[in-house]
């Protein structure tokens, strides 16, 4: 089977729970790429992350090309990412977070409507809460694309990290030492520079896991919180949004995260963030 010109970016920091799932999903694609990058974010588990990549490397070494990329110190999610995205060498390139995992059509459906559509630069889609004893949601048919905003992004980020794929030549990158909410500027960044953003309107990718109890929780939603206002302000600052634009955007972040306070100081369990079942 001929793959498609897809690099698959793992950014992959304590894992060696979970990846062997995120790279089975990926291997087992009806249509898979052409390599997938794991870049090791110079974890602090006394080599067993690095240890379980190889292993994986071996175990797949007949299905798909596994380039391992260890990183010298800690870079953080995005610059994992980057690191990984320099190393690429493939014209699209699409990111699995290293305890999610994708539906096995993910990537001929939506590099299909890349491929279809050469003017599309980033390309999400709907993504799925697993839990135990949940199936996984069927997935329509024939499935549509939507168009993405640069405006809308600002009140909602409707394109999860594990459902991007972007042609690897579009002229921005994740934010260097930025770890909260990374992926949304860099959307953003895309969309307001005029390139065209669409979502695929079918759940396929999944989340595993979900926030439990309220311990540390607090302190994670307001360095999101902190994120996405950083966010607010690098956009304002190159002139991508207005005063006005920003005064809005960031009374609605404000509002949004209040809301999140008080409904999780209720809730035992707390969804991963703008998952709510099918999104």
């Amino acid at each position: 089977m001929i793959p498609v010109p897809v690099s698959v970016i793992i950014p992959c920091y304590r894992c060696a729970e979970t990846i062997e799932r995120a790279v089975a999903s990926v291997a087992g694609q009806t249509m898979p790429p052409a390599e997938i990058l794991l870049v090791e974010d110079f974890s602090d588990d006394g080599g067993k992350t690095l240890e379980a990549l190889y292993r994986l490397q071996r175990k797949y070494q007949d299905k798909v090309t596994i380039i391992i990329i260890p990183l010298e110190n800690n870079q953080g999610p995005g610059g994992a990412r980057n690191s990984g995205w320099d190393k690429s060498g493939q014209p699209y390139i699409a990111f699995l977070d290293a305890d999610d995992t994708w539906h096995p059509e993910k990537l001929s459906i939506q590099y299909g409507f890349m491929r279809n559509e050469p003017d599309i630069a980033l390309c999400g889609h709907q993504s799925a809460w697993l839990r135990e004893g949940v199936s996984k949601p069927m997935l329509a048919k024939p499935q549509s694309l939507s168009a993405i905003s640069a405006n809308s992004l600002l009140f909602k980020n409707t394109i999860q990290t594990s459902t991007a794929m972007l042609k690897r030549d579009v002229p921005f990158r994740f934010k260097a030492g930025k770890r909260y909410i990374e992926d949304l500027l860099l959307w953003q960044q895309i969309a307001y520079s005029g390139l065209r953003v669409a979502r695929v309107e079918s759940p396929l990718s999944y989340v595993h896991k979900a926030f439990y109890g309220a311990g540390g929780l607090s302190a994670h939603l307001w360095n999101m919180e902190k994120g996405e206002l950083d966010n607010l302000r690098v956009l304002f600052s190159q002139r991508n949004i207005g005063g006005l634009m920003f005064l809005a955007a960031v009374t609605f972040s404000t509002a949004k995260f209040i809301k999140r306070l008080v409904v999780t100081r209720f809730m035992r369990v707390v969804e991963p963030a703008s998952i709510r079942g099918v999104q």
